[in-house]
């Protein structure tokens, strides 16, 4: 895990002392020269610490005082009465900015603004950024909701999730970038997905290890395919569409084609009618035959991958 850089370090501690109270609004947070003094750091680190806590709202600077503790001002997210109700209502105002301008315009600040609150008062609800985006992604996938009763055969339960997971990436432009394999967000009903898969591949033969990695493929491959969900939300947004797009790169791709390099890719290209729709559609048959003949299956059909999910 890559280290936090020292301002960072210090302006979460600080956070943490005022979330807990041990710094009250009009208390004074340790000056410059004070953080200096008692982290070790230089005069320009402990400035990007103060400003770092004012850009979140949780200090303001009073001339003759020095820098405070900002005062939580009266608003409908501060939720004292009922703590879930706040923290649903910040987790749906931060995924209608994610949706209409992307995850990059969220930050706290903003999202105080929307609920006409400090972005202060958000800490009483949410640790961080990090497990805001957590809460609405978990909230998001809580939207594709998988029958109680699932459709007969292994086959059809998985494009069914994934059928799911490729329409709430298309409401959510900004969940695909958000989700990493890697370091991946535990989120219950995220993993309610592979719970699903991993209970349709039972019994047909396959491993414990082969089953995990047939179902978290599955759910990387729909959220691969969704990543430039986002990019073609912001160009259609723009007022430029994808296939706009493409006909305004036409002379540069004429010139690119013209020395017969790519004989291939130019033979083949005015008969190709790609979408994102029909991308995630045979990449989708195409693996799920392909597990098939793992599974040992003689049921695959041909790739539909005309076939509109």
């Amino acid at each position: 895990m890559t280290p936090q850089a020292p301002y960072a370090r210090i302006a979460a501690e600080l956070r943490r002392r005022i979330e807990a109270g041990e710094l009250r609004p009009g208390d004074r947070v340790p000056s410059t020269r004070a953080i200096t003094q008692r982290w070790g750091v230089a005069m320009a680190t402990a400035s990007k610490v103060l400003a770092l806590l004012a850009q979140e709202g949780l200090v303001r600077a009073v001339p003759g005082v020095g820098t405070v503790v900002a005062a939580e001002p009266p608003g409908p997210a501060a939720g004292r009465d009922d703590p879930g109700a706040a923290r649903t209502r910040i987790v749906r105002t931060a995924m209608e900015i994610a949706d209409a301008e992307g995850l990059a315009a969220l930050t706290m600040r903003r999202l105080g603004a929307e609920l006409g609150v400090s972005a202060m008062s958000l800490y009483r609800h949410v640790r961080n950024r990090e497990q805001l985006v957590a809460l609405m992604a978990d909230a998001a996938f809580g939207e594709a909701s998988l029958p109680e009763r699932p459709p007969t055969g292994w086959r059809a339960r998985l494009e069914l999730s994934a059928a799911a997971q490729w329409r709430l990436y298309g409401a959510h432009p900004w969940l695909a970038a958000a989700m990493n394999l890697n370091r991946p967000l535990l989120i219950p009903n995220g993993v309610r997905h592979i719970e699903w898969a991993l209970a349709a591949l039972e019994g047909l033969g396959l491993d414990a290890d082969a089953r995990m990695h047939a179902a978290v493929s599955l759910f990387g491959y729909v959220r691969g395919q969704a990543v430039d969900l986002e990019s073609e939300s912001a160009t259609a947004s723009s007022g430029v569409t994808g296939d706009q797009w493409m006909q305004a790169q036409e002379t540069r791709l004429a010139a690119l084609l013209q020395d017969g390099t790519f004989p291939a890719f130019a033979a083949t290209r005015t008969c190709a009618d790609l979408s994102p729709e029909s991308l995630f559609a045979f990449g989708l048959t195409t693996l799920l035959n392909g597990l098939s003949a793992e599974i040992g299956s003689d049921t695959a059909p041909a790739p539909p991958h005309r076939r509109r999910p």
